[in-house]
């Protein structure tokens, strides 16, 4: 068995419109707010949004600080102007700095990153409550796995279209999309530190981790796994670790069983509808 990552994308664009056309009928919201980094994710999600509910029903938020790659401002704005995107910008850089005064301890680049995604969360949100929106999320499959998102921060939304997509498959849709070729190519990074780059904090290329993660998935041998990904077992098994301890991030607060059911648990509603 062999490892296949390819993607009809004209079929997977048709899953996800339909899924955010019918979330967000059901919502009975009038928008949906997406954050807009300037990078392949949010422009795919973004175009993925225009193109379920128009661009006047779209509300984009561009939120910078003293990290964000000046490439990224160049970007975003290419992707407005190529797809007629409305755009917001609000940089949040001295938000984070007082955020870092008023800390108990004094934060650690990794937790000075996590307190900018957490500021740009609670922005979108209240943009989203005066604008009686919803918030869509930008993560995909392979970071949701290994839970390379901040909890509350980027991970903080109401739906995430491109969820079940591994971050080769978005490079995918990016070209089926017709994303500028500029933000295809360009490194990935989160910008939440300078020099940042996503591939050079995994200490591995997204290509043999959706290998690796697409292997677990269909309980393939890790032998078998890191042949086809040309990786050591212990690279399997690092990838393995990452992803039960990131566990937390990808559910809700763990509740002690009392009753007959339990939320988050065994008490089972309806997804949704449609």
């Amino acid at each position: 068995m062999d490892i296949d990552l390819n993607i009809d994308c004209k079929e997977t664009t048709k899953i996800i419109i339909d899924f955010l056309k019918t979330y967000f009928d059901n919502s009975k919201s009038k928008n949906i707010v997406i954050g807009l980094s300037g990078g392949i994710d949010s422009a795919v999600t973004a175009v993925l949004c225009k193109k379920a509910i128009g661009n006047k029903k779209l509300k984009c938020v561009f939120l910078p600080e003293t990290t964000t790659p000046e490439d990224d401002y160049k970007d975003k704005e290419l992707l407005i102007k190529n797809f007629d995107l409305f755009c917001e910008t609000k940089n949040i850089s001295f938000i984070v700095k007082q955020f870092e005064k008023l800390c108990i301890i004094k934060p650690d680049k990794y937790a000075l990153a996590n307190i900018k995604a957490r500021t740009r969360m609670i922005i979108l949100f209240e943009y989203a409550n005066m604008t009686k929106s919803i918030v869509c999320g930008t993560s995909n499959k392979s970071e949701l796995l290994i839970g390379y998102f901040t909890k509350y921060g980027d991970g903080g939304v109401d739906l995430i279209p491109i969820g079940d997509l591994y971050k080769t498959q978005i490079y995918d849709m990016a070209k089926y999309l017709k994303i500028p070729n500029r933000i295809i190519k360009k490194p990935p990074t989160a910008g939440l530190w300078k020099d940042q780059l996503d591939e050079k904090e995994l200490n591995m290329n997204y290509k043999k981790l959706d290998i690796i993660l697409a292997g677990l998935e269909n309980k393939m041998e890790i032998s078998k796994i890191a042949n086809i990904a040309n990786v050591d077992i212990s690279e399997i098994n690092r990838v393995i670790k990452m992803r039960k301890q990131s566990q937390h991030k990808r559910r809700l607060a763990l509740i002690p069983k009392i009753g007959l059911r339990t939320p988050g648990l065994d008490w089972r509603s309806t997804v949704l509808e449609g």
